[in-house]
């Protein structure tokens, strides 16, 4: 029985000095995501979009391309829960861009944002390298919501290029809707 007594004791006696450790950490003034914002208003989600408008998007995006003579495309337009609706391929687009182009448009719906937000928040150091632990992100440009009545219909992910030309096609899509 003593013995059951001494090890409660050293047990509670544990515990209670190891408390510390659960108290709250203050925050880091130099941590711009310790900062609370006063409101939060993303885009509502919309009716999912159909696939006559995912081919008016994709070959607004293609336009783009063809006028600036860049053959080298994927196109992917997903809807509000990043399922593809339809997909676009230029002949000369590589094979890793089929993959990429849908990770984009996915991450882009799913997250209610473009794909260059996470680009650019990765790059303002170490207080958002969380955002690579973040479920199904790619932070690459070149994914842009699509938004309907400002609510987010879907959106459109396009890979083969450099980032700012997979952006400059992304944004060709995207201003079809508009």
């Amino acid at each position: 029985m003593r013995r059951l007594i001494a090890l409660a004791s050293v047990v509670c006696v544990a515990l209670l000095i190891g408390t510390g450790a659960f108290a709250q950490v203050p925050p880091n003034p130099d941590n711009p995501n310790d900062a609370v914002p006063d409101a939060l208003t993303p885009p509502p989600y919309g009716e999912p979009i159909n696939l006559e408008t995912a081919k008016m998007v994709a070959a607004a995006a293609v336009a783009e391309a063809t006028k600036r003579n860049w053959n080298a495309f994927c196109v992917a337009i997903v809807n509000p829960s990043g399922d593809l609706v339809y997909f676009e391929k230029q002949d000369n687009c590589q094979y890793a861009s089929i993959g990429v182009s849908q990770h984009k448009a996915r991450t882009s719906t799913r997250y209610r944002r473009p794909t260059l937000v996470f680009e650019t928040l990765i790059g303002k150091g170490p207080y958002f390298a969380y955002l690579t632990t973040l479920d199904d992100v790619i932070a690459s440009r070149g994914g842009n919501p699509l938004l309907v009545g400002g609510k987010v219909v879907g959106a459109i992910g396009v890979s083969g290029g450099s980032g700012s030309q997979d952006n400059v096609v992304s944004l060709a899509g995207q201003a079809a809707l508009k």
